[in-house]
């Protein structure tokens, strides 16, 4: 024990306190090593892909369950006044629509109006009216059909189909494209894929 101090004035003091001792000062917060951020990085990138790769399934998923609703043009229209119509000239302001109207005489020598589709039977491609030299030709593969719609040349393997079509109350030749003809399956002789003029 220490002694203890006597003042000028002859009275004891306490002995001196301890000095105080520092308080140390804290040391710098260690940096991670290389490795560890590079770790954290790869992480988050793991984690981000995995979170975007997720919502992109459930969002193809939703979008499943929603499908495509096309518009398509009706399957019946009307081609015009019977009247109208000339021998031996195709009607082509219905090409869009998939089909030429045409009048013209059958096997028996009898006036018919009938439609053609404008795809072709060898790959589908569209066929040109050639006015001059009176026939369908196709731009694809050369296939050649008359304008009764036999073919005659090039690849095409069969003729063009017929679509349905008959005759409405107001004169007017009505077009039914969800039927169809074929001539080698003997269906040009239905009644429903000619009018009789």
């Amino acid at each position: 024990m220490s002694d203890p101090v006597v003042n000028a004035g002859g009275a004891t003091a306490a002995p001196p306190a301890p000095p105080a001792s520092a308080k140390p000062t804290p040391k710098p917060a260690a940096k991670p090593a290389k490795g560890e951020t590079r770790r954290e990085w790869w992480g988050t990138v793991a984690w981000t892909t995995f979170t975007a790769s997720m919502i992109a399934m459930l969002l193809g998923t939703v979008r499943f369950l929603f499908p495509n609703v096309l518009s398509e043009p009706p399957n019946t229209f009307k081609g015009g006044d019977i009247t109208t119509f000339e021998e031996g000239k195709v009607e082509d302001k219905f090409k869009d629509r998939g089909a030429w109207i045409i009048l013209d005489r059958d096997e028996k020598n009898r006036r018919i109006i009938y439609a053609l589709s404008t795809i072709c039977t060898h790959l589908g491609c569209t066929p040109n009216w050639l006015v001059g030299e009176k026939k369908f030709k196709c731009p694809c593969h050369g296939s050649g059909f008359k304008i009764s719609g036999v073919n005659f040349e090039g690849p095409a393997p069969r003729p063009l189909e017929r679509y349905a079509v008959k005759k409405t109350d107001d004169n007017q030749v009505l077009v039914d494209k969800s039927k169809k003809y074929q001539k080698e399956l003997g269906q040009w002789d239905d009644p429903d894929s000619f009018i009789l003029v």
